[in-house]
């Protein structure tokens, strides 16, 4: 199992690395220097881990993966959910607030959380993710419980150290850069969540 558990976290490592819309959320929540939305917001991206990781232990990714309505139902969620934190992002000047306009509430630790938990589990892509490549890795004449469980934590652990990689790279360009600099770098992060919206908009399961 130990050799299993490592041929995965590398596969998991290279696919993790690659941006996606948590980990932007991760550059982004970096940007407050709010340790609470950096923390929770991480938080949230690792318990939509463990609960798709538990769907798929109890099958219910593969109900995902046969159903057309449903995976249909949860792409267009998650592609205007990102489409709409895209335009977030684009209209607040440095990652500091959830409106982008002087004076508006500050980004809370409990929205950072819900904010990436959603996005997480609003995207079918992840749930295939888990339901056609962890399955890989599962020896059937062992206990599977205990292996979705070492599984789980090692992607948790995973998500966990780039998440940080990211929030702490957004903590540094809000400690070096300008109110223009960081405005940029929403401005970039939400034209590649749109780039990521269109991408999920088009994709077909295989």
């Amino acid at each position: 199992m130990l050799s299993a558990l490592m041929m995965y976290a590398m596969a998991s490592l290279v696919i993790t690395v690659i941006p996606g819309p948590t980990m932007l959320l991760a550059l982004t929540n970096g940007l407050t220097k709010n340790s609470s939305v950096i923390g929770l917001g991480i938080a949230g991206a690792i318990f939509s881990d463990l609960l798709l990781i538990g769907l798929v232990a109890v099958g219910l990714g593969s109900l995902l993966a046969a159903s057309e309505i449903l995976f249909s139902v949860v792409k267009w969620i998650g592609v205007g959910y990102l489409f709409w934190l895209a335009l977030q992002l684009w209209r607040s000047p440095s990652g500091l607030s959830l409106s982008g306009t002087k004076g508006a509430p500050q980004l809370s630790g409990s929205q950072a959380f819900m904010r990436s938990l959603l996005v997480a589990l609003s995207n079918p892509k992840g749930v295939l993710f888990f339901s056609a490549f962890l399955p890989q890795f599962i020896i059937i004449d062992e206990p599977q419980l205990r292996q979705y469980v070492a599984f789980a934590l090692v992607t948790a652990t995973i998500d966990i150290v780039i998440m940080l990689c990211y929030a702490l790279g957004g903590l540094q360009a809000a400690r070096l850069l300008t109110a223009a600099g960081l405005r940029n770098i929403n401005r970039f992060c939400a034209a590649f969540m749109l780039l990521l919206a269109g991408g999920l908009a088009v994709y077909k399961k295989l």
